[in-house]
């Protein structure tokens, strides 16, 4: 760093006013590795300050405000369970056991929107999708309720034996995306999801705003969230196929309409890294 500060200060010194007229504003800029530097602002202060701040235009609302459906206030919640491989089965029944009751009761304000068992991606785990209408309170008012449910609480007891570890996000839908609702299978679902580069998110939802239409044709597109408690900057896009080979004849299809090409084009670089999961629903999953 004390190098290539003494080098730009020699080059700033030897800058002079030009003398030709060729530059008329009497400014000359340099290029050091992407960054300009100017002979009109060559303080050790400020260009080393330049190396590590981008200006970027100031958002006077939070991104979750821009990009959701601000009148649902709808707030998801996707869990992630490794199961033990001799204990899927069993996890699989409990589950189809206890999960239907707490989505049929109207004593909680939640609704299961889909549970699954991933074929393609990581082995011998299970994934489930929650919605909470009414935002936090109702993820609140739910979990509250939860633990006085002796039936919920010997759910978790027998499930905590059969699991090897377990994750879960906080997620929003995107405005511009279908919001999930039951559907009739056979079908196999695809979870996309996207760890996008800190500070993408609203470039990431406007190209998606213009390219969703493309992808809506098959009514392959159940949902699409980002998410704003665990693992940020995280996009899951949640996808239907009848089958494998449809998926990818549905996928093909897409390149040959004008306009979805530069939405892939535009938006790769905002990924810092990308997994596919193929999913089979259970038979409690309302996404059949």
């Amino acid at each position: 760093m004390k190098m290539a500060t003494g080098v730009l200060q020699k080059v700033c010194r030897g800058v002079g006013p030009a003398k030709n007229g060729a530059h008329t504003a009497g400014q000359h800029v340099f290029w050091v590795r992407g960054f300009t530097a100017s002979s009109h602002a060559c303080s050790e202060d400020s260009w080393f300050k330049s190396l590590f701040v981008r200006k970027v235009d100031p958002r006077k609302d939070a991104h979750a405000n821009l990009l959701t459906k601000n009148e649902e206030s709808n707030l998801y919640k996707i869990q992630f369970h490794n199961v033990k491989p001799e204990c899927l089965d069993a996890y699989n029944k409990l589950c189809e056991d206890v999960l239907p009751t707490i989505h049929a009761d109207k004593y909680y304000p939640c609704e299961l929107v889909g549970t699954w068992n991933t074929w393609y991606g990581e082995q011998d785990q299970a994934v489930h999708l929650w919605r909470y209408r009414g935002g936090y309170p109702a993820l609140t008012e739910v979990m509250n309720k939860l633990r006085q449910n002796k039936e919920f609480t010997a759910y978790r007891k027998e499930r905590g034996k059969m699991l090897l570890s377990r994750r879960n996000q906080l997620l929003l839908e995107f405005s511009f995306w279908n919001e999930p609702v039951p559907r009739e299978g056979p079908n196999i679902y695809e979870l996309r999801s996207y760890q996008l580069r800190p500070g993408t998110m609203i470039e990431w939802g406007n190209y998606w705003a213009r390219g969703i239409r493309h992808r809506q044709r098959n009514k392959e597109a159940v949902g699409g969230f980002f998410s704003q408690i665990g693992d940020l900057y995280m996009v899951h896009h949640l996808w239907a196929y009848e089958d494998l080979q449809s998926r990818e004849e549905t996928r093909n299809g897409a390149w040959h309409q004008e306009g979805w090409h530069e939405a892939v084009y535009y938006t790769v670089p905002l990924i810092q890294h990308m997994e596919s999961r193929i999913m089979i629903p259970l038979k409690a999953s309302p996404l059949q």
